[in-house]
């Protein structure tokens, strides 16, 4: 018996696949079950949101409006049981967070373009830089506390607009952030 697979219907299959929310919902989802660690559950997560980052007609233009004032935060699934919280932030050309860690892992696949990463360590009383990133659209990058201390800012001159994943239901938290650094740093601000 021969089993023929046609690649015109699969292709297909994975565009339409790859082109909604609810299949990278679905696919989040299942990444996020069954690891032994937080450091293996954000690698699955990456793993199952890269091919989403900069996929058309993913995020609609709602979910793309950005703030005037600030970095806007756009909650767009957080799974029954709150495992985790799938976030479309949104960032106008020179809009950051203040420096801050979460409360749990965190997975950030920038979308759309371009995102600057700035990675403190706490000495004593004061940050220093301890990394310096410029993350383009398709990067993920992931953050495990304690010590996932950061800023990110949209340092170029379009939109930008990245998806994080958190392991932590921002239905009830509200937000997935820790602690607000107000504190010097070691060289400058970064």
């Amino acid at each position: 018996m021969t089993t023929m697979t046609s690649t015109t219907t699969d292709t297909a299959i994975d565009v339409a696949r790859h082109t909604t929310l609810g299949w990278l919902t679905a696919d989040l989802d299942r990444a996020v079950r069954g690891h032994a660690s937080d450091a293996e559950t954000a690698d699955a997560v990456s793993r199952a949101l890269a091919p989403y980052l900069g996929v058309d007609r993913l995020l609609t233009d709602q979910q793309r409006e950005p703030d005037p004032e600030r970095y806007r935060q756009h909650v767009l699934h957080v799974a029954d049981d709150g495992a985790f919280s799938l976030v479309a932030l949104v960032w106008l050309p020179g809009q950051a967070t203040p420096v801050h860690d979460h409360v749990c892992w965190c997975v950030v696949g920038v979308h759309e373009g371009e995102e600057q990463e700035i990675r403190y360590a706490l000495d004593g009383r004061r940050l220093v830089v301890t990394e310096r990133l410029v993350n383009p659209r398709g990067d993920v990058s992931v953050a495990l506390p304690p010590g996932d201390i950061h800023l990110v800012r949209n340092a170029g001159t379009d939109l930008a607009v990245s998806l994080h994943v958190y392991g932590a239901d921002l239905r009830q938290t509200g937000t997935s952030i820790r602690r607000r650094y107000d504190v010097s740093v070691a060289g400058g601000a970064g």
